[in-house]
């Protein structure tokens, strides 16, 4: 590929990431609206799930290849670059919003998983039962999460039945049932649209820019912890950008928890349960408390904001990941 055709890459992969990140935000909005759940809901589950599937597909390429090494540490850094970066820059165009409930319990839930790695990752290896119970873990959490949104969701069409009469309801049941169904379908297919582009337009920029990186004198090494560790992360950049710009905070919020939460438990479980790896010790000696530290961070800088994670405190996330990068190249 000869550098022309690399620009073209990346300005074609920017645009779709763009593009696609709109139709998945207007699609997760409005399924929550019709399903009757927080926006909140759909970014913890659907969107976290869809834009972490890069991180999926990374991580087993890596097993496969006995890099184990390659699969945690693709963990790590995604989860550093989610809060630190894609955060920070997120709330640097808007600051983001937090529901009380969400700064109780899905952001302490977010930091014990993390947690709840080092005694599974501290012999520095991960086996396949372990990788199993990782899964396991994960399976329950979102059995929690869907059967607490359906219960709310029941809850808000009882309050809406004591507030009409009977004979109007059941007038137009039938017809309601049809458009939520039709416009269910609707915004589901909005959401697979955008995540599809997702992973085209990330693929498509990772490429161009790792031969323009080329071009102009970068290192094998340089490349991987920029260009492809950020790459990895488009998705949820491009979606908390957008997010952000129109002012669906539960959608961003929810993304990058949710991200964390499924990098942790269903990457590293499903890297684990398909083959057995050993990783080394500076992973765990280093980058695994410097994502503590940062999930700890983000967790403050919203608490002490009161629920509002604001420009300043974006900037300290953006200039923290931007050291975090420094030393690595420096190390």
């Amino acid at each position: 590929m000869d550098l022309f055709l690399a620009c073209v890459f990346l300005i074609a992969g920017l645009l779709i990431l763009w593009k696609a990140a709109d139709l998945l935000v207007a699609g997760a909005v409005k399924l929550a609206e019709r399903l009757g759940v927080s926006p909140l809901i759909i970014g913890l589950t659907i969107v976290a799930m869809g834009t972490s599937a890069p991180e999926v597909a990374a991580s087993i390429a890596a097993v496969a290849r006995g890099m184990g090494d390659t699969a945690i540490g693709n963990v790590f850094g995604s989860n550093i670059a989610n809060l630190a970066l894609v955060g920070g820059i997120a709330a640097l165009i808007r600051p983001i919003q937090i529901d009380k409930l969400t700064l109780r319990r899905e952001i302490p839930v977010m930091i014990l998983v993390a947690l709840f790695l080092w005694p599974i990752l501290y012999n520095l290896s991960l086996s396949r039962p372990e990788g199993i119970l990782l899964l396991c873990v994960f399976a329950a959490l979102i059995l929690f999460t869907v059967l607490t949104a359906r219960s709310k969701e029941h809850k808000h069409v009882l309050n809406i039945a004591c507030g009409e009469r009977s004979r109007t309801i059941e007038g137009s049941i039938s017809t309601q049932e049809h458009h939520e169904a039709s416009g269910t379908g609707k915004n589901l297919f909005f959401i697979i649209i955008g995540l599809a582009n997702l992973a085209l337009g990330a693929d498509l920029a990772v490429r161009g820019a790792v031969v323009i990186g080329k071009q102009i004198g970068l290192s094998e090494a340089v490349i991987g912890l920029t260009i492809v560790a950020i790459g990895t992360s488009l998705p949820e950049l491009a979606t908390c950008v957008v997010a952000a710009i129109k002012g669906h905070h539960d959608i961003s919020i929810g993304n990058l928890v949710g991200s964390n939460i499924f990098n942790t438990l269903m990457v590293t479980g499903t890297a684990g349960t398909i083959l057995p790896f050993a990783i080394g010790q500076r992973l765990m000696a280093f980058d695994y408390w410097i994502m503590i530290i940062v999930s700890i961070g983000f967790a403050a800088v919203g608490i002490i904001g009161r629920c509002v994670i604001g420009r300043i405190s974006g900037l300290l996330l953006l200039c923290g990941y931007i050291a975090y990068l420094v030393f690595l190249l420096v190390s």
